[in-house]
């Protein structure tokens, strides 16, 4: 993925700005994309750009599972949409380039993945 620009660069600052801020996470590029994950661990968020063509602008997180994912898109289709590759194993993605896009929101569903990824000992220093 080639270094963004406009709102796009936007959605990336602050969804780096989010995961980045949480213990122990880090960055490295997942498929050309920027991908986060808990520091030698698991990825619980990545940021995804127009992939295939899609002009979709998301991060794609880690749910519960199918049945969650399901009720998130089916709740609010215009927000949430079942990603490429990663959606058939429940992960949900969330359009991030809108004016409206609500970081907080954002930001708790960045924080519950990576609690799914997360060690005991991480979770109990109180990642959110």
């Amino acid at each position: 993925m080639a270094e963004p620009v406009g709102p796009v660069a936007e959605a990336l600052a602050k969804v780096r700005a989010i995961a980045l801020a949480l213990p122990e996470t880090a960055e490295r590029l997942s498929h050309g994309a920027p991908g986060f994950h808990i520091a030698k661990g698991k990825f619980f968020a990545y940021f995804s750009h127009d992939l295939h063509g899609s002009g979709e602008t998301a991060v794609v997180l880690k749910t519960s599972g199918a049945e969650e994912q399901a009720m998130l898109i089916e709740a609010d289709p215009d927000l949430y949409y079942k990603p490429p590759y990663l959606g058939s194993s429940g992960w949900i993605a969330i359009r991030v380039t809108a004016p409206e896009t609500d970081w907080d929101h954002v930001a708790d569903r960045i924080a519950a993945s990576w609690e799914m990824v997360a060690r005991r000992r991480l979770l109990e220093m109180g990642g959110r």
